[in-house]
């Protein structure tokens, strides 16, 4: 289904052809789809980057682009990706092997727009992508946008952070040696994204990784419910002030400080 307003391309990596949608001008910023699809959010979301600068990629990974999110249709979607080759929902210490393919994106996108690098928005099951994808020198801005593999099934996948080891080496190597920063999002109260996560992001990133952390807790200031996990798209509240707002405005300031020539200089 195409998306009003978007240009529609396949992009083949290593004997894999998937469909691209991509809209705007600028820096360019790959937006990896959250549970169950391309949902109006998701598309939503996009043209907020659009309307802000920056030219936006949204590959179709699953589901059926522009579909509004209904729980037969997440669940139906996650059964799926259950027995998908692409997609290793518990692999604790190894990145999905989807993410090759992104990165594969984010190079061939670098090449033609140029500029510092690419950015990567992962949310919900992609979240952990734009980590794994941040081995890939190109890709100067990764968002991890409520990560949530591997499902925190076990005590280990609740730290635990859906890349291998040899790829935190890497990521590290480029906080200590580039500046590199990583973003993350989540809501406190998301029984999807642990606690354990976040903290393990922290100990192993240390000052390249960014936290912003909403609390959903009980008897919270905005009454963010407890259930709130889409922090970009579905429970994202476009007020000034409200914590999700701030959130998606620090993404924004995220992409324009790693994406723009200027800031390159």
């Amino acid at each position: 289904m195409a998306i009003p307003g978007y240009s529609e391309q396949e992009f083949t990596h290593e004997g894999i052809t998937k469909t691209v949608y991509r809209k705007g001008s600028g820096p360019g910023v790959i937006v990896i789809t959250e549970v169950p699809g391309i949902h109006p959010g998701v598309i939503d979301f996009a043209n907020i980057l659009v309307d802000n600068g920056f030219t936006v990629l949204l590959p179709e990974l699953f589901g059926t682009t522009g579909k509004p999110v209904t729980a037969g249709y997440a669940v139906g979607t996650m059964l799926k990706l259950c027995i998908s080759k692409e997609f290793k929902l518990l692999a604790a210490h190894q990145s999905s092997p989807i993410t090759n393919w992104l990165r594969g994106l984010t190079r061939e996108l670098h090449a033609e727009l140029g500029g510092p690098g690419v950015g990567a928005i992962g949310m919900c099951l992609t979240g952990n992508f734009a980590l794994s994808m941040a081995v890939e020198p190109s890709l100067m801005a990764p968002v991890l946008s409520q990560p949530a593999l591997p499902l925190p099934t076990s005590k280990d996948r609740r730290s635990a952070l859906a890349i291998s080891g040899e790829e935190l080496q890497t990521i590290q190597r480029r906080v200590a040696e580039e500046d590199y920063k990583v973003l993350g999002l989540c809501f406190t109260a998301d029984g999807k994204v642990p606690r354990e996560r976040f903290a393990a992001l922290k100990q192993e990133l240390k000052d390249g990784f960014e936290a912003i952390e909403i609390d959903s807790g009980k008897g919270n200031a905005h009454g963010i419910k407890a259930a709130a996990h889409s922090v970009l798209t579905i429970d994202l509240v476009r007020e000034a002030g409200h914590p999700t707002e701030q959130a998606l405005q620090r993404v924004l300031g995220f992409l324009h400080e790693r994406l723009d020539k200027k800031s390159a200089a």
